[in-house]
């Protein structure tokens, strides 16, 4: 089986956590099913300068035409970004990228059964259209805002609602989602909930004891409660909610993970609350520190207003540290259980009192573990080997 994965969101040798999410899914399906074989196209805007005083903009710069990940031969076409009129014309300019790419490694001799599509805009937009020009058959997976705000502008909703009506089979990673998709059009027996795993391997179980080790390692201090919100610096995410909440817990150490615009606004709102001792920035962790400080930490905290299915929910779980999620889209499917955490609105108070509880929680961390052990990958990698097959044949 011969699948051609095209995603926007993908990592690169640039921006390694870029989309981590979708490459993560891949790795367990061809760990389960090494049959499989897997291409990636995986675009990125175009942009002509590579100085590192462009930030972001660089990073499209330098990232390589085409480099092995993971064992996969990953493609990186560029397409035309335009701001502010980009939105509606991006599909287009994705899809002309994107088809010169397939035609380029079908004159290289390599052959492909299905597209499997993740994002609906612009990316899925863009593959309903060549999959028509190559005649395979595709999938898209829904993973958060492509579903549950983009359709709120009136010809992305069109445009996504073709896609639906085009796809062989549509997946999401919650079941929120896939309602969503279905109040969108979709046909009920084309649209499945395919939800992400864990790596408990990766995330690896801390005890009372080794949580205590990972304290002194990490500078912090055994008699406190520690905190830790994780993620891209911006609104959406909630870090400013956390770091209110903060105020109300006050045996508390907030560690904040990520980077992003609104880094200097937070720490401008951390200095005028007086939490200057209290807030740690760490900026963007790898996997193996964030593994760390989850294992050293009390409680994650995810404040988002909108999140598909968020993966620092169960990598936290994994560690033994339960959490306290605003109660949104795909988070209640994740904490299920007292065992896992605590649901809350998306308010400072209620995450300040979500903290307290589960700083006295009678529940231990092993419980915690054995409660994100039921989300791992081969039940994913079974479904989507199973959905692909019927695709195919």
């Amino acid at each position: 089986m011969n699948i051609l994965t095209i995603s926007t969101l993908f990592p690169n040798s640039m921006d390694p956590k870029h989309g981590v999410f979708v490459e993560t899914r891949l790795k367990h399906l061809k760990k389960h099913y090494p049959d499989v074989n897997i291409t990636v196209i995986a675009p990125v805007p175009w942009f002509p300068l590579k100085s590192a005083y462009f930030g972001q903009y660089s990073l499209y710069a330098n990232t390589p035409l085409h480099e092995q990940r993971n064992g996969f031969e990953v493609y990186h076409p560029r397409y035309l970004v335009i701001p502010k009129i980009g939105m509606t014309l991006t599909p287009v300019t994705l899809a002309h990228s994107i088809e010169k790419q397939i035609q380029a490694l079908l004159d290289q001799g390599l052959t492909f059964d299905a597209i499997d599509g993740h994002y609906f805009y612009p990316d899925g937009v863009a593959i309903n259209q060549v999959a028509k020009r190559f005649k395979l058959p595709f999938t898209v997976t829904a993973r958060g805002t492509d579903i549950n705000l983009i359709p709120q502008f009136s010809k992305p909703r069109r445009q996504i609602q073709q896609v639906l009506q085009n796809s062989n089979h549509n997946m999401a990673v919650c079941e929120a989602l896939r309602q969503e998709m279905l109040s969108l059009g979709a046909e009920p027996q084309k649209v499945s909930t395919l939800r992400n795993g864990v790596d408990l391997d990766l995330f690896q179980f801390s005890n009372e004891d080794k949580q205590q080790q990972l304290r002194e390692e990490l500078d912090l201090p055994a008699d406190k409660t520690i905190v830790i919100s994780v993620g891209w610096l911006i609104e959406r995410k909630g870090h400013h909610h956390v770091i209110r909440a903060i105020n109300d817990v006050p045996n508390a150490i907030l560690l904040i993970a990520g980077n992003g615009p609104e880094d200097k606004k937070l720490k401008q709102l951390v200095t005028s609350l007086g939490l200057a001792g209290r807030v740690r920035f760490l900026g963007q962790q790898p996997h193996p520190m964030l593994c760390k400080y989850y294992g050293a930490a009390d409680t994650l905290v995810l404040a988002s207003s909108r999140e598909g299915w968020a993966n620092v929910l169960l990598e936290a779980m994994a560690c033994g540290t339960p959490v306290v999620a605003t109660k949104i889209w795909g988070s209640p499917e994740v904490v299920q259980h007292p065992h896992a955490g605590v649901l809350v609105d998306r308010e400072p108070k209620q995450i300040a009192q979500a903290i307290n509880q589960l700083s006295h929680k009678i529940f231990t961390r092993l419980d915690t573990r054995q409660y994100a052990e039921q989300f791992d990958w081969q039940s994913t990698s079974d479904k989507q080997y199973a959905l692909f097959s019927e695709l195919v044949n």
